[in-house]
């Protein structure tokens, strides 16, 4: 998994660009990004299947900020991003969300 982050330079925001290995996803056929900046909206961003098997999908995020977040994968499996820049406590189970700072 590999998180991406492009800073623009005219607005204190990036894009990042997530990504969700074969490996994570075997088998899946959709996968959605589900975080605190999509106030944890279960089909807000869809990412896309690439011809490797790799899920992928870029949002706009403000800078200078840390959000939550995992994938949910074909609305019944959740998973975290084993590149993330840190893992918090979820406060609904025992589980770990994933943490990007931008």
């Amino acid at each position: 998994m590999s998180i991406k982050k492009q800073y623009l330079k005219s607005k204190p925001e990036a894009n990042v660009t997530f990504e969700l290995p074969k490996e994570a996803a075997e088998g899946a056929e959709k996968v959605t990004l589900v975080g605190d900046f999509n106030d944890w909206d279960k089909s807000a961003v869809e990412l896309k299947k690439m011809k490797t098997g790799v899920f992928k999908g870029t949002v706009k995020l403000e800078s200078g900020k840390e959000y939550q977040f995992r994938y949910l994968i074909d609305g019944e499996k959740w998973e975290n991003d084993w590149s993330a820049d840190a893992y918090a406590p979820n406060g609904l189970t025992f589980e770990e969300n994933s943490v990007v700072i931008v």
